[in-house]
């Protein structure tokens, strides 16, 4: 490999000139567009001259200025995580998984909640992008599985990528986290051990991924013969109150179901304690499992048994996608949902 130029030695007196683009670029033997395909991890530059790049970029300790960038690009380096989501531990997730995806990318993370069911809802969105002027923004659910948002997006011309259950874009613009698959392995897992009566806690009925993980659920339950009474299918809103809520209803029938799948942990730890206000034990009376395998699924007693869906890895690859970064992506499969067998689960009682 050809050896980067050294910059030339600067007196110790005079104040030292912070490095450009055009030094790099200078230095390196190539154009301004290629040191910044090289900055922004762009996969379209010879390996060759990737290595000479970098090398002059550490020698002169060239570090990018988003602001500057931002103002010769027309917009700033700010990607904004746009979320309508009631559970925090979610948010927080998908936080941690864009900042993993930016970390070295100059890019900066801004975070805008919203209400999908305020009459200012594309407003409010509107104002947000233009104000902040947004590189690019990563919706989701609810907002991602709302087509007006991603209309907004193409029409004001921000890039954007759609977390969701199912596909509803072009692949460059999704991430599809495909819960369906969740709610079968939950039915699996208690028809497996021996449960007949089961019950099921839905998400609201805004959220997509309510509807997947009860039909991925139904299914399973129906390729081993059995069905889900209606009477044992109720409408949360997946919070922990709306759990404690109808976990008692459900606990309260006569007879009781023997096993109930909650289509998120806060719903199912609501369900734990709903159990415990009746003096019913966790799983020796009814068995429990949740969906996420968020932090409080392992802290819970009995620990609770649950789907997990790798949120953190899907924020990554969220914001990988929307920087174009993600051309060497990893294993699809880390992404999908699988069953974590924990103390909350048990054949049911005899």
């Amino acid at each position: 490999m050809k050896k980067a130029p050294r910059a030339q030695d600067q007196t110790t007196d005079a104040p030292r000139r912070r490095p450009t683009i055009n030094d790099i670029a200078r230095l390196a033997g190539v154009s301004k567009k290629t040191v910044s395909r090289v900055i922004n991890a762009s996969p379209f530059v010879h390996a060759e001259t990737r290595e000479r790049i970098q090398a002059v970029i550490a020698e002169l300790g060239y570090a990018p200025d988003p602001q500057a960038r931002g103002l010769a690009y027309g917009r700033a380096f700010l990607i904004g995580l746009v979320y309508d989501n009631p559970n925090p531990q979610y948010v927080v997730n998908m936080q941690l998984g864009l900042l993993d995806g930016m970390r070295g990318s100059g890019f900066e993370l801004v975070v805008h909640p919203c209400d999908r069911e305020s009459p200012t809802f594309l407003e409010d969105l509107r104002a947000f992008v233009e104000r902040q002027r947004l590189y690019g923004v990563v919706l989701t659910p609810s907002v991602s599985e709302d087509e007006r948002a991603a209309r907004l997006m193409a029409e004001i011309g921000c890039a954007y990528v759609r977390v969701a259950s199912v596909s509803l874009d072009a692949p460059e613009h999704m991430i599809e986290t495909r819960d369906r698959l969740g709610g079968r392995e939950a039915a699996g897992h208690l028809a497996d051990l021996g449960h007949t009566r089961i019950g099921f806690i839905s998400g609201p009925p805004s959220f997509r991924s309510s509807h997947e993980r009860r039909s991925g659920f139904e299914e399973a339950l129906a390729e081993r013969g059995l069905t889900l009474a209606k009477s044992h299918a109720l409408t949360g809103g997946y919070t922990f109150e709306s759990g404690i809520e109808r976990g008692r209803e459900l606990l309260a029938m006569d007879p009781r179901p023997t096993a109930i799948f909650a289509a998120n942990d806060e719903m199912a730890a609501g369900v734990l304690q709903a159990a415990r206000q009746l003096g019913l034990e966790i799983p020796r009376d009814v068995s429990v499992v949740g969906f996420d395998d968020f932090q409080i699924a392992s802290r819970l007693w009995p620990a609770l048994t649950t789907v997990r869906t790798p949120t953190r890895e899907i924020g990554r690859l969220a914001v990988e996608r929307l920087l174009g970064r993600d051309d060497d992506e990893r294993d699809p499969k880390k992404r999908l949902p699988s069953l974590v067998v924990r103390d909350s689960t048990a054949p049911p009682p005899t």
